[in-house]
């Protein structure tokens, strides 16, 4: 376990991560996200209004967590696969005085984290809300990633060392 204060806009946030194969209550899920390799390469997105970052997203209605990287990792990279639960961050918002009732996420909620294998690569159209994809070495994210931290590099590291 591992804990981080990040800056999330005006707003310095507790992140925890935990290495766990149990998803958290799904109520609390604000969001999923993967780690997805093909040929022990990373993939990366370049999505419209965050630059390059990882697939993953908010759980539609009636989806469950890996039905969302699925949909996610398609939508954003054009592949699919199979995932692996890896574990989750808490987002705790208990220090944060910008938090508010009127927040659109809970005062404590979970960002959960597959290890995804992709097992196909289909056409790249940028037809949601990416440009492009590469695959990087996982060594290789920081130059990438502008905001990579501590807990990240953990959860790729154990996504990595789990195959």
């Amino acid at each position: 376990m591992t804990t981080e204060y990040v800056k999330w806009g005006e707003a310095i946030v507790k992140l925890t991560w935990i290495l766990d194969n149990q998803l958290p209550p799904a109520e609390q899920i604000t969001s999923v996200h993967g780690f997805c390799f093909k040929d022990d390469k990373l993939l990366l997105v370049n999505l419209n209004r965050r630059g390059w970052d990882f697939p993953g997203g908010h759980i539609e209605c009636n989806e469950t967590p890996e039905e969302c990287l699925k949909r996610e990792a398609y939508e954003e990279g054009y592949v699919t696969g199979r995932c692996s639960l890896i574990g989750h961050i808490i987002v705790d918002h208990n220090e944060n005085a910008k938090w508010d009732d009127n927040s659109k996420y809970p005062k404590v909620g979970f960002q959960v984290f597959y290890r995804f294998e992709i097992d196909q690569l289909h056409d790249f159209e940028a037809g949601y809300e990416s440009q492009e994809r590469i695959f990087i070495s996982p060594s290789e994210v920081t130059e990438f990633y502008p905001s990579w931290n501590e807990l990240y590099q953990q959860i790729l590291d154990y996504a990595i060392i789990q195959y």
